[in-house]
């Protein structure tokens, strides 16, 4: 009963949701409403929730966020912002005015998923919310309750797009206020793309920011995604990403999270076509009382289909991370190659993750590797370099950059790594000056 009744505000919520649009998107709508009523938010007595509690997001009556206003040149704070292709959705709505849609492709759809849906209903409707399955997922629900607007992208079958094509969510917040940002990425066919989803917001506002993504891969498609989170330092940012391949496809998607307060990101991909290829790479930064759980599943679901992850996780303070990395290899899928690498650097002592990789086999011919690393700085290396004449901060320095640019060479956009580069080294600084004052 008690539980009821927290959830009461929430579902008094749920009568603010859009009503507008196609009978089958009322309908989606409608299920993810009433699975979220049944569901309620995730608690600590779930395994896949036992090291992230949600109760400061379920204890606080948000609202929906109304249209927020953003003047141009306020986008020159935020990272990559200046991208030729872009997409500005703030609080989840999509900004003309300030995106840059001009010059690609004939046939190409680049821009607001409310107009794709009365535009594009036939295409939108055998892919949105096919693959961000919310049966079992409060998050997703919730989101899909609220969908109305994001960012959609089709890339048509054979097209390859040469410049990147970012996808800006703005969180403007004043006062407790949530948005449910959605995006649907479709390739098509031997289509080639590079994506970069970043999520920022103003100000210090505790806001709620809970996006769905999903992204289909046709035929040997090839997808480069990055995902940039640098919210808030007292917003709460859950995301899930979901992605299915179908035959050849290539999706390789580098996650990078560096700021909120509370941050879960899922990351689900369905390899479903035979000698389809998946890439899950993340480096995540946290300090003070700050928490990032990062939870992915690759399920191999074909024959022939590799698959490759490493996360990199750095902690100060009293900061908290958690990695659950889990793959699954079907008896269908004979011949997966699958690696899976987690790494934690601890700054403090009392910073702390909890690690836990997951193998489900049900194939026999099959090569699936895991392995995790957590601690400290070697010893022995800082000692190496103080000893080629480095002081005890600049080999420090210089020891964390490595660990770090393992991830950020990686990213193939360029202006993106630079700017990753900075950005990140910058709070690095911060945090390191922050700790010797101590």
């Amino acid at each position: 009963m008690q539980v009821a009744e927290k959830l009461q505000p929430w579902l008094a919520a749920l009568d603010e949701r859009p009503k507008s649009g196609p009978r089958w998107l009322q309908d989606l709508r409608g299920r993810g409403a009433a699975r979220f009523a049944e569901l309620g938010f995730p608690t600590v007595r779930e395994e896949e929730w036992r090291f992230t509690n949600v109760a400061p997001i379920a204890s606080t009556a948000f609202r929906p966020a109304p249209a927020g206003r953003l003047a141009p040149e306020q986008l020159d704070a935020f990272l990559y912002a200046d991208a030729p292709f872009r997409l500005v959705i703030v609080n989840g709505r999509f900004v003309p005015e300030l995106s840059r849609t001009r010059g690609l492709p004939e046939g190409m759809r680049f821009g607001s998923l409310a107009s794709a849906i009365q535009d594009d209903p036939d295409v939108v409707a055998r892919h949105l919310g096919t693959i961000a399955d919310f049966d079992a997922r409060a998050f997703p629900a919730l989101n899909t309750a609220f969908l109305e607007d994001g960012a959609f992208v089709h890339v048509p079958e054979g097209v390859v797009i040469e410049e990147p094509l970012l996808l800006l969510f703005v969180s403007v917040a004043d006062g407790a206020v949530m948005a449910h940002p959605r995006t649907l990425v479709i390739a098509g066919a031997r289509s080639q793309s590079r994506i970069v989803e970043t999520y920022v917001g103003n100000g210090d506002q505790a806001y709620f920011s809970n996006a769905v993504t999903e992204v289909f891969a046709g035929e040997n498609a090839i997808v480069d995604h990055y995902k940039v989170q640098e919210e808030s330092l007292d917003a709460f940012h859950i995301a899930s990403m979901h992605v299915h391949t179908d035959r050849s496809a290539n999706v390789s998607s580098h996650s990078f999270a560096l700021g909120g307060r509370l941050v879960r990101n899922d990351v689900l991909a369905t390899l479903d076509g035979e000698g389809s290829e998946v890439t899950l790479n993340g480096l995540y930064l946290a300090d003070g009382d700050r928490l990032v759980d990062n939870h992915t599943t690759i399920d191999h679901a074909k024959a022939h289909c590799p698959s490759h992850e490493i996360y990199k996780g750095i902690l100060g303070g009293r900061a908290r991370a958690i990695f659950n990395g889990k793959i699954i290899v079907r008896p269908d899928a004979q011949k997966t190659d699958a690696k899976q690498t987690n790494r934690a650097l601890l700054l403090t002592d009392d910073a702390a993750i909890n690690t836990k990789p997951q193998l489900e086999i049900f194939a026999d011919d099959v090569r699936c590797t895991h392995g995790a690393a957590i601690g400290q700085l070697d010893e022995d290396a800082l000692f190496y370099l103080q000893a080629r004449g480095l002081t005890f901060h600049e080999a420090r320095d210089m020891l964390i950059h490595a660990f770090a640019g393992d991830i950020l060479d990686r990213v193939r956009i360029e202006p993106l790594r630079r700017a990753l580069e900075s950005e990140l080294y910058a709070q690095l600084a911060r945090d390191l000056a922050e700790a010797d004052a101590a």
